[in-house]
């Protein structure tokens, strides 16, 4: 009895758990430009490797050609004022270009 009550649960494991609480709470996916005084690659390599370690960052995009950073985040676990604080910590000050509030990627 116990083998079929063990097999039952495994095959329904990924229905329970889909339909959890902690799943409930979906990822508020937002999106902000930021304009950042970039000189070279090597301070877009700064950036990626310290601000994507950021509680909430999800991707981080760089350009160097228009001096901007591109930040996905989670807005249920940072925002950009939070974000603004990083970069200013990597002495890397950043000004918001633009914020796109609603943005689901």
């Amino acid at each position: 009895m116990r083998k079929y009550l063990l097999i039952a649960l495994l095959l329904l494991s990924p229905f329970i758990f889909h339909l959890s609480p902690l799943s409930a709470a979906k990822a508020n996916k937002q999106i902000v430009v930021l304009s950042v005084d970039l000189h070279c690659q090597a301070c877009c390599d700064k950036i990626m490797k310290n601000i994507a370690f950021e509680k909430g960052v999800k991707d981080i995009v760089c350009d160097l050609k228009t001096k901007t950073v591109t930040v996905t985040y989670d807005a249920n676990k940072t925002d950009v004022p939070t974000l603004l604080e990083a970069f200013k910590k990597i002495n890397k000050p950043a000004t918001v270009k633009e914020n796109a509030p609603n943005a689901t990627r």
